[in-house]
């Protein structure tokens, strides 16, 4: 159930950051999930979407969007961050989170909104722009990940063999001899075992790895095997991306890029990091050779995280560009 103050503005606070509106939302599934506004009532629409699968939104993600211009939403996606039930994976798909972004926008009475998303928060976009092309109004795109299983595939074996050959060792170490071969599946076939002995050591190893592939300096390129077998809380994030990785996204092959014609029109600018392991410039330009509205401004010296250095300003001031752009063409659909 809400709280009491679910879903009514707040008195504003000297911090113009400060959420107007928060509340648990009930949807399908028997699932709630946590969703807040800032900025100022009657802004320009936008929406953020977290990466992942699974990891929630954070206080700073807030502050991408101008109080003074936007009127944004943020939400924990199903069993991630503050939503209900934790780290549930039942009724939980691609399908079901653009369900509840439409959900959300008609709660908040937006025709159209500014779509923002990061890495697995780019695929959701994308997935959602695809399937719902006339209520958006913009996309903002950071580290280009089109939920494939090649991709994952790639950055967790080749590419890790290519640019952390020690870390690769570890990370092969951890399966028995006969899962090497194909080390993805076989991860997420341990993590999503309900033995805590098989998923412990697999889930952290996971997330250490991918913490590394996803830091342009990682102050650590090597599996603490030791700590891999200890006991107390797990990272999330690694069950939710087992589930959605082990699925295929809940997608078709390749649907993304199959589909972008349905982009047609929707102006789009992608934020990418040029050594971005995770989500490198080759499927930002693939994306864009069908998205032909798609704007790429790379980060040099950047690799996939937020706050890599220059990828958050560019990541705002892509925000600021696509609202003057997506105002201006909204005026001339008006005029026409």
């Amino acid at each position: 159930m809400p709280d009491a103050e679910a879903g009514k503005p707040s008195a504003r606070r000297a911090d113009p950051f400060a959420p107007l509106t928060s509340e648990w939302l009930g949807v399908s599934g028997g699932h709630e999930i946590y969703v807040e506004s800032v900025g100022r009532a009657g802004g320009i629409p936008a929406v953020y979407l977290h990466g992942g699968p699974g990891s929630g939104c954070q206080p700073d993600h807030r502050r991408l969007f101008d109080p003074e211009r936007f009127h944004a939403v943020l939400f924990d996606q199903r069993g991630a961050g503050r939503s209900r039930p934790a780290r549930s994976r039942e009724s939980n798909t691609l399908p079901d989170l653009i369900a509840d972004m439409e959900l959300i926008r008609e709660r908040f009475g937006f025709a159209r909104w500014i779509v923002v998303g990061g890495s697995w928060g780019a695929t959701l976009a994308l997935a959602y722009a695809q399937a719902h092309p006339t209520h958006v109004a913009g996309l903002v795109l950071r580290a280009t990940f089109l939920g494939t299983r090649a991709e994952v595939e790639t950055a967790f074996d080749d590419t890790l063999a290519r640019f952390h050959p020690a870390l690769h060792r570890d990370f092969l170490d951890v399966l028995p001899e006969a899962e090497r071969g194909s080390p993805c599946a076989a991860y997420w076939r341990r993590i999503l075992d309900p033995d805590p002995a098989i998923h412990g050591p697999a889930a952290r190893a996971w997330h250490d790895t991918e913490r590394a592939l996803s830091e342009v300096r990682p102050s650590r390129v090597g599996l603490d095997k030791a700590a891999l077998q200890a006991g107390g809380p797990l990272p999330a994030t690694p069950f939710m991306e087992a589930h959605y990785f082990h699925n295929d996204c809940f997608m078709a092959p390749e649907q993304l890029l199959r589909e972008s014609g349905r982009l047609a029109g929707i102006p789009g600018i992608i934020v990418q990091g040029r050594f971005d392991l995770l989500c490198p410039p080759a499927t930002s330009a693939a994306l864009a050779q069908t998205w032909r509205e798609a704007e790429i401004r790379v980060v040099e010296a950047a690799g996939h995280n937020l706050y890599d250095p220059g990828i958050r300003d560019a990541v705002m001031k892509a925000i600021a560009d696509m609202a003057s752009r997506a105002t201006l063409r909204q005026d001339r659909n008006d005029m026409a």
